[in-house]
């Protein structure tokens, strides 16, 4: 019968008699069409992800800076919007806000400056008495003929400090590099953190414009709560550092101890910015200061310190915190070592509020229940008797009279 249109050898040629077993067997080897497009695919793909991850590396110190900025200006968001609902235009509230920042960080750098520099001067001009007490302890003591001069002439003789003379001339230029970076970044933090609190309220529509109605409230509430922490945290903290600023003076004052006004400064500062083990950190260096004075006033102050430590834990801290940010001390620890792992001191510095935020946030959403009134709850064992008497049950097999056991035994009764 002749093959017709509507035939299958009429519509594919190919699948004909006529066709060579090796031309079917190579067509049935060929690369399918989509391979090549796939490949290419994967390829550009992969391209982007090495691209994007070397951008990100090279960005990273851009990113922390943006980071810090945006935590800086919502510490400072409180006191903007306050000076601009007083009439005062947002860009110069913000400007007068920084501006105090400022100062009051110079002021704090150049006490604590002219402190260790002032402290520096006196320990050279007094070292050759104290090498000399040294040396007539250990010659009373262990019968040796030591002398100041041959210490003198055998140390600047020495090898090492030859070396350490030549590294440290070496390293002059990467101090100055590092300082002149870090003067470079903490002027870009200043620069984006105005920035952002400048135009806070421009940022907060850009940021809702790209945002569904519905989810427009979310993220105003959830940047609502980051001011209040954030702002809350700083405030707080700034105040517990007055109060311990004044407490710590006026101990240094009583004590007679130098540059009294600059520890206590410096003892405020530390203290309430390190979480936890600030207080301890902060008191070493007044207690070396006051121990040059009189080895037994070293001791007051660490005692005053570790009194001080207490008041604030159990009577201060909760008074003032109680409404900004209140969380667990060992949250407050772990959430400072897990921001100093990520970032290091910036991660130290805004673990607590970012914490904070992230706490009260999930509060407001996070549905809670009434809890019940069992004494397991308040850390109580339930007892039905004495050791023995359950010991006892427990061999005969009995209930012994808990909440399962009365249950089980309501169940074999019935």
């Amino acid at each position: 019968m002749p093959a017709t249109d509507d035939t299958p050898a009429a519509q594919d040629p190919t699948t004909s008699a006529d066709v060579p077993p090796e031309a079917a067997s190579g067509r049935a080897q060929m690369m399918p069409r989509w391979l090549p497009r796939a490949m290419v695919l994967a390829l550009a793909l992969i391209a982007c992800f090495q691209l994007g991850s070397w951008a990100f590396h090279q960005l990273t110190g851009l990113l922390i800076n943006v980071l810090i900025a945006f935590f800086l200006a919502l510490a400072v968001e409180p006191a903007v919007s306050w000076m601009a609902q007083h009439g005062v235009r947002r860009g110069a509230a913000t400007a007068i806000v920084f501006l105090g920042v400022i100062i009051a960080g110079a002021g704090f750098v150049t006490l604590l400056g002219s402190m260790l520099a002032g402290q520096i001067v006196e320990m050279v001009e007094d070292f050759p008495k104290y090498l000399d007490s040294v040396i007539s302890w250990i010659n009373t003591t262990f019968h040796t003929e030591l002398s100041r001069v041959e210490l003198q002439d055998s140390l600047v003789r020495s090898e090492w400090l030859q070396k350490y003379v030549q590294n440290s001339a070496s390293g002059v230029l990467d101090v100055s590099a590092q300082v002149l970076g870090g003067m470079f970044r903490l002027l870009t933090v200043l620069l984006f953190s105005f920035y952002f609190a400048a135009d806070g309220p421009r940022l907060r529509r850009a940021v809702c414009s790209v945002l569904p109605p519905a989810k427009q409230a979310e993220a105003l509430r959830a940047w609502e709560i980051a001011v209040d922490k954030t702002g809350g945290y700083l405030y707080s903290r700034g105040l517990m550092a007055l109060i311990s600023g004044i407490a710590h003076f006026i101990l240094f004052e009583f004590l007679d101890v130098p540059y009294a006004p600059a520890l206590a400064v410096w003892v405020g500062v530390i203290s309430q910015f390190i979480p936890t083990i600030g207080t301890y950190l902060a008191g070493a260096l007044p207690m070396l200061v006051a121990f040059t004075v009189n080895p037994w006033y070293a001791l007051w102050v660490l005692g005053f310190v570790v009194i001080y430590q207490q008041f604030e834990n159990y009577l201060l801290q909760p008074k003032l915190t109680a409404r900004t940010v209140d969380i667990h001390p060992a949250v407050a620890f772990g959430s400072v070592i897990a921001g100093t792992a990520l970032l290091g001191a910036v991660g130290a510095l805004i673990a607590i509020p970012a914490v904070a935020t992230l706490q009260a946030f999930l509060g407001a959403y996070v549905k809670r229940y009434d809890v019940m009134d069992d004494p397991r709850v308040h850390g109580h064992r339930r007892r039905s008797g004495p050791p023995l008497a359950r010991l006892r049950h427990a061999l005969r097999g009995e209930p012994t009279g808990g909440p399962l056991d009365d249950a089980t035994a309501e169940v074999r009764d019935g």
